[in-house]
C-alpha cells in the first residue's frame, strides 16, 4: 500500500507541477534568428597594420565594441560572439535596414583623447588630440601609486607630439573615448611629459582601471573586420518555421505516445510520462541556463526524444523476453531492467562522446547542437533509465501488475521453464 501511496503522490505531484509551469516556461525560452526573425554576421578580424598582431583580448574588446554599437542602433538583444581565434558572430534580431548595420559594425572601434575646443559647453570635447595608433602597443597596464590607488600608465609612440599636447593643455581635461561614448571622468593634465610615457589616475577601482588599460590597448591595436559569412531571416519565415515545427512535433510526440501505449500497455504508459517529463526539464534547462534555441537545436531536441524512445522499446522489449522465458513478473522487470541498462548507456555513452568532439570542434549551429544533444541524453539517463525503470518496479511490487498480458505478452507466447 505504501509502495502504490509513493507512486500516486510522485505522479500527481510532478503532473500538476508540469501542467502549472509550462505555459510559463515556453514563454521564457529564447529563440533564435532562425526562429523569430533576424540578421546575422560571421566577421574575420584582422589588425588594421601590417604586421600587428591580434590577441584574445582586443578579439573580445572589439566583440565589445559591436555590441554597444548594436544597442545603439536600437536593435533588441544582440547577441555578439568570439569564435576561434580570429572570428566574430553578430546576431540581431528585428533589424529593418541591413545596409546600415552592415556599414556601422564593420568600422574598426575607434578610440580617441580629446580636449575641449572653443566654443565647446561644459563637458563636450569635439577636438580629438590622439587617436589609438598613436600609443604603443600593448603598453597600457595597470599599476599602483603611492597611495596603493589603482592607476593605468600609457606610452606614445610620438613624444614631442606628446609633449606639445600636455603643455597645451596642462591642468586642462584630456577625455577618452571608444567610438563616440565617453570613458568614465575625464583626466586632467598635471604636467608636461617629454618622454611620452604618462599615467592615468582618478577615482578608479582595479576593475574599472583594467577595463580603460584594455580599451587603449584595443585603441593602440584596433581591427579590420570583414564579412565571411551573413544571413538574414525573416519574421514572418522565422514565426512559420517555428509554427511548423512545433506542429510536426507535437504530432509526432502524440503518435509515439499512442504507440507505446498500444504496444506495451500499462508499461507505455509509464514510459510515455517518463518522456512527457524529459521533455518539461528539458524545456526548464533552456529557461535557466538561458539557452537559445534554434532549428538545430530543435533537431537535437527531436534525436533526442527518439534515443529515448529507443531505451523505453528496449527495456520493455527485454522485460516481454525474459517473460516469454518463463520468469514471473519482478523477476522479469529486474533482468529487463539489468540487461536493457548497459545496451542503452553504451549507446548513450557513445553519442555523448560524439556530441563532445562536435563540441570541441565546432562552431556556431555545431556547437549548439552537440550542447543540446548532450543535455538531451542526460536528462533521458535520468527520467528514461532511472525514473521510468523505479515507476514501473514500484507498481509490480506493490502488486498492481500481475498479468503478463498487462505487458503486452500473450500467455500463449509464454515458454514453460
Amino acid at each position: 500500500m505504501k509502495r502504490l501511496l509513493s507512486f500516486i503522490i510522485t505522479v500527481l505531484v510532478l503532473t500538476g507541477v508540469m501542467a502549472f509551469t509550462t505555459p510559463g516556461l515556453l514563454d521564457r525560452v529564447r529563440l533564435g534568428l532562425d526562429l523569430k526573425g533576424g540578421f546575422e554576421i560571421l566577421y574575420h578580424a584582422e589588425p588594421m597594420e601590417t604586421g600587428g598582431t591580434l590577441t584574445r583580448a582586443s578579439l573580445q574588446k572589439t566583440a565589445e565594441s559591436l555590441e554597444k554599437r548594436a544597442n545603439a542602433l536600437g536593435t533588441s538583444e544582440p547577441e555578439v560572439t568570439t569564435e576561434g581565434t580570429d572570428r566574430i558572430r553578430l546576431k540581431i534580431a528585428g533589424v529593418t535596414d541591413e545596409a546600415e548595420v552592415r556599414k556601422k559594425m564593420k568600422e574598426p572601434a575607434v578610440l580617441t583623447f580629446r580636449s575641449a575646443a572653443e566654443g565647446d559647453a561644459t563637458g563636450v570635447y569635439s577636438k580629438i588630440e590622439l587617436v589609438g595608433s598613436d600609443f604603443v602597443e600593448n603598453a597600457a597596464e595597470v599599476q599602483r601609486n603611492n597611495l596603493n590607488q589603482p592607476e593605468i600608465s600609457i606610452t606614445v609612440k610620438d613624444k614631442k607630439k606628446f609633449a606639445e599636447i600636455t603643455e597645451r593643455l596642462l591642468g586642462k581635461e584630456l577625455a577618452i573615448y571608444l567610438d563616440d561614448q565617453l570613458l568614465g571622468n575625464p583626466p586632467v593634465v598635471r604636467a608636461v611629459l617629454t618622454d611620452g610615457k604618462a599615467s592615468i589616475s582618478g577615482n578608479y577601482t582595479i576593475d574599472e582601471a583594467r577595463a580603460l588599460a584594455d580599451t587603449i590597448n584595443l585603441g593602440a591595436l584596433p581591427l579590420k573586420l570583414t564579412e565571411k559569412y551573413s544571413q538574414s531571416v525573416g519574421a514572418t519565415l522565422g514565426k512559420q518555421s517555428l509554427d511548423q515545427t512545433i506542429t510536426a512535433g507535437l504530432v509526432g510526440s502524440l503518435i509515439i505516445l499512442i504507440f507505446m501505449m498500444a504496444m506495451y500497455r500499462l508499461p507505455g504508459v509509464l514510459a510515455s510520462f517518463a518522456l512527457i517529463l524529459h521533455t518539461w526539464l528539458l524545456i526548464l534547462v533552456f529557461v535557466i541556463a538561458d539557452f537559445t534555441l534554434t532549428l538545430p537545436g530543435i533537431a537535437a531536441f527531436i534525436l533526442g526524444i527518439g534515443m529515448a524512445v529507443d531505451a523505453n522499446i528496449i527495456t520493455n522489449e527485454r522485460i516481454r523476453e525474459e517473460m516469454r522465458s518463463g520468469k514471473s513478473i519482478l523477476s522479469s522487470v529486474k533482468a529487463g531492467n539489468k540487461t536493457s541498462f548497459r545496451t542503452v548507456m553504451d549507446a548513450n555513452v557513445t553519442t555523448i562522446i560524439v556530441a563532445a568532439v562536435m563540441f570541441a570542434f565546432g562552431t556556431g549551429a555545431v556547437k549548439g547542437f552537440a550542447l543540446i544533444l548532450i543535455v538531451e541524453i542526460v536528462l533521458s539517463i535520468a527520467t528514461n533509465l532511472y525514473f521510468a525503470h523505479w515507476l514501473l518496479t514500484v507498481l509490480v511490487k506493490a502488486g498492481t501488475l500481475k498479468k503478463p498480458k498487462q505487458f503486452g505478452v500473450k500467455e500463449s507466447d509464454i515458454r514453460a521453464l
